[in-house]
């Protein structure tokens, strides 16, 4: 009916439901009246304006297969890709161009898109375009394009907005409406509704069953979140169905991969919010599933319009939850259905398996021995050149793991040598120590107690009865002396008799061990002296009191200062309510003794009338 109207060049409004071939009937007339490529015509003659980007593509699909013979350029232009394909594309001339109302007015306000010579403009599921927030835009696109057009609208609805759209901008329209009490008797039948009241966890069990029940081919699953999206599809794959999902934070690549694989079939569960329910035209898909309920009774007839396309069957099953029970009372009403008070079901309910056509004894995983699918990995994805790319939520935290991993696995070792103090003073390690002593090192009194303390832990112990002799004769061995060769004055002994409490108080030497009380040590004519059982280190010499003031003068030098007790602060006075329900505020008294009172406003207005007037003086 609409296709003579368009072709003889006349305002039309199409109205017909989802699935009756409104594409073919503006997409032949347009071909028609655009005629066959010119070399000297490279600005487009027509302009479908459509509301998502899938959409957009099967549109121009479909016109592509309607014009193979005439060899129309067709372009798609839509968010998500690379400008500089499209603009190449514009600057070698196209005939018709297929796109979103974002991309269309960047491309104009780039001054790459002339729409200055269209002849025939299509507005293509103009509700859609409406709910999505289009309709400035739309009006924009209908300013840039010449008065004299031919203008075509087409939706499944028909909305307030859109007739007051079509009285502003159409030039006497045609109003077309396809409808068939008959055939749509027939076309109801065909397309089986169900209708259940489950709850919230129980709900991906009932399609984990749903999904294998006889006959069923290619299923689409619509929630109504992009979340939920992701949540269903992950759960789906976890049971081992094929299944991939289709939400606005995708990026382009990965929303058409998805829709190649779905319809392919190398993934036979499409899990999707409304942007794929408007326009999706795929064969063999048997079975749509409302996971969450729709908004209105608009987004329920596109969403079960995705099966039971061109006259086949196919069954369409809704979830309705207990708080959106209103919601579905308003959308039954308005259409009309038999479903006012859905069926309380749950996954092991009998009534899903008798009128699902559902196996007996099926659980929600799938066997594996029926996971034929290739799924979505097999399908490769396309290089868009995409602009501002969002990925799932999922997909982002794989990507952020992998490169933390990365750059773990990249990073160099740490070879920072650290420096250990103590008190301000650094330290040595014990094994540092441990050489020294082993190598016979004599440690300087200045090195301080902290080396003194290092030398003592790695030093090993001694027995006071069997102590051994030679350290003590090695360790002095081992400093050197000054030779005539040099020139130096000859070194006076380390460890000399009448020098013996100077060694002692310098502590020069680290555990040297005990000496036995038996045996007497003769070095360089020094005394004899003895070890008795309260020697410690060094033995008890004859000036003992002498001795320990000396290494408590010592060490108290090395001693850090004790810490200072901190002041205890008095506490402040605790104010115990009486009940613990009231309030007790006390405010600090600022007031004193030599305060005036602050006087009234009154009694400044009565001051200010007992003063007396002062006149200012008369000039001249």
């Amino acid at each position: 009916m609409a296709l003579p109207l368009a072709i003889s060049g006349q305002d039309v409004i199409g109205q017909a439901r989802t699935g009756t071939g409104k594409t073919y009937a503006f997409g032949v007339a347009m071909l028609q009246r655009v005629g066959k490529p010119r070399k000297n015509r490279k600005k487009p003659r027509g302009l479908v304006v459509v509301p998502t980007r899938e959409l957009a593509l099967q549109v121009t699909e479909d016109l592509v297969v309607a014009g193979g013979k005439l060899g129309s350029r067709i372009l798609t232009v839509y968010g998500g890709r690379a400008y500089e394909p499209q603009i190449e594309a514009l600057k070698q001339g196209v005939d018709v161009i297929v796109g979103t109302p974002g991309r269309l007015l960047d491309l104009v306000k780039q001054k790459h898109l002339d729409l200055t010579q269209v002849s025939m403009l299509v507005l293509d599921e103009a509700d859609r375009m409406l709910d999505l927030g289009f309709l400035p835009d739309i009006e924009r696109i209908m300013k840039l394009i010449p008065a004299e057009r031919q203008t075509m609208l087409f939706s499944a609805t028909m909305p307030g907005e859109i007739v007051g759209l079509s009285r502003r901008y159409l030039s006497r329209p045609t109003h077309v409406r396809a409808e068939n009490a008959d055939a749509d008797a027939d076309d109801v039948s065909k397309t089986t509704q169900f209708v259940y009241r489950t709850h919230r966890m129980d709900k991906i069990e009932i399609v984990g069953r749903l999904l294998q029940s006889e006959g069923r081919g290619l299923t689409m699953v619509f929630c109504e979140t992009k979340r939920a999206c992701d949540m269903v599809s992950e759960q789906l794959k976890e049971r081992g169905f094929a299944a991939a999902a289709v939400h606005g934070d995708l990026g382009q690549g990965q929303r058409e991969q998805a829709l190649r694989a779905f319809r392919n079939g190398k993934i036979d569960v499409l899990v999707a919010t409304d942007v794929a329910a408007r326009g999706i035209d795929i064969d063999d898909v048997t079975h749509v599933v409302n996971y969450d309920c729709p908004q209105d009774e608009k987004a329920y007839i596109h969403r079960i319009g995705r099966t039971g396309r061109a006259g086949r069957t196919g069954v369409a099953v809704t979830f309705v939850e207990w708080e959106e029970l209103t919601r579905w009372k308003v959308i039954n009403n308005a259409l009309g259905l038999d479903f006012a008070e859905p069926v309380e079901t749950y996954s092991t309910s009998p009534n899903i398996y008798a009128e699902l056509h559902i196996p007996e004894g099926t659980k929600g995983v799938l066997p594996r021995a029926q996971r034929s699918r290739a799924g979505l990995s097999a399908e490769h994805v396309e290089d868009l050149g995409e602009t501002g790319r969002h990925r799932s939520r999922r997909e982002r935290d794989e990507r952020t793991e992998r490169a933390e991993r990365t750059e773990r696995r990249e990073r160099p070792a740490r070879n920072r040598q650290r420096r250990r103090t103590r008190g301000g003073q650094e330290t040595i390690s014990p094994e540092t120590v441990t050489e020294a002593v082993v190598a016979g090192d004599v440690l300087a009194p200045e090195a301080g107690p902290v080396v003194q303390e290092a030398a003592e832990v790695a030093a090993p112990r001694r027995s006071r009865r069997g102590a051994n002799r030679s350290a003590l004769s090695e360790a002095l061995a081992d400093v050197p002396a000054a030779s005539a060769k040099d020139g130096g004055a000859a070194q006076e002994p380390l460890f000399d008799a009448e020098a013996e409490e100077d060694v002692v108080i310098s502590r020069g030497i680290a555990n040297l061990g005990d000496f036995e009380d038996t045996e007497n040590f003769d070095d360089s004519g020094s005394d004899d002296f003895e070890d008795t059982e309260d020697t410690q280190e060094f033995g008890d010499f004859d000036d003992a009191d002498d001795t320990e003031y000396a290494e408590d003068t010592e060490a108290a030098a090395y001693r850090p200062a004790a810490p200072e007790a901190p002041v205890a602060r008095p506490e402040p006075e605790r104010i115990i309510p009486p009940s613990p329900f009231a309030i007790i505020f006390r405010s600090p008294d600022l007031a004193v003794d030599d305060d005036d009172v602050a006087p009234s406003a009154a009694s400044e207005r009565v001051q200010q009338r007992r003063r007396p007037s002062q006149q200012r003086p008369r000039r001249g």
